[in-house]
């Protein structure tokens, strides 16, 4: 009779371990993602920052191009259309490549984000 209350015993104590096991992955996995998406949206803003900097920094930069070719072109008109085909080059360039410049970067990021602790 007392092998049979301590198999009883033993088996609720194995269903509360598990029952508390299982909580603790739950909230483990809560904290993994709470974490990760904390370092994604961390490094979005940063990139969006850094994304609204260089282009303000481009701009002024392509005007100073553009009053720099004035006197070599004849013209600020002449100056500023190079500098709108140069845009225009690059953003093509951008289109073309977007693969190995945008994506790739972001995949990679990603994966290494999210699947870096399955891997451990």
């Amino acid at each position: 009779m007392s092998t049979d209350k301590n198999t009883i015993d033993n088996i609720r104590q194995l269903i509360a371990e598990i029952k508390e096991y299982v909580t603790l992955q739950k909230d483990y996995a809560k904290l993994q993602l709470v974490e990760k998406l904390t370092i994604l949206l961390s490094t979005l803003i940063m990139i969006f920052i850094l994304i609204i900097l260089g282009m303000v920094t481009l701009f002024y930069l392509l005007f100073s191009l553009a009053y720099l070719l004035e006197p070599l072109v004849g013209g600020l008109a002449l100056s500023f259309c190079i500098i709108a085909g140069i845009t225009i080059l690059i953003i093509i360039c951008l289109v073309v490549f977007r693969n190995k410049l945008i994506a790739n970067p972001l995949v990679r990021f990603l994966t290494n984000l999210f699947i870096q602790d399955l891997n451990k």
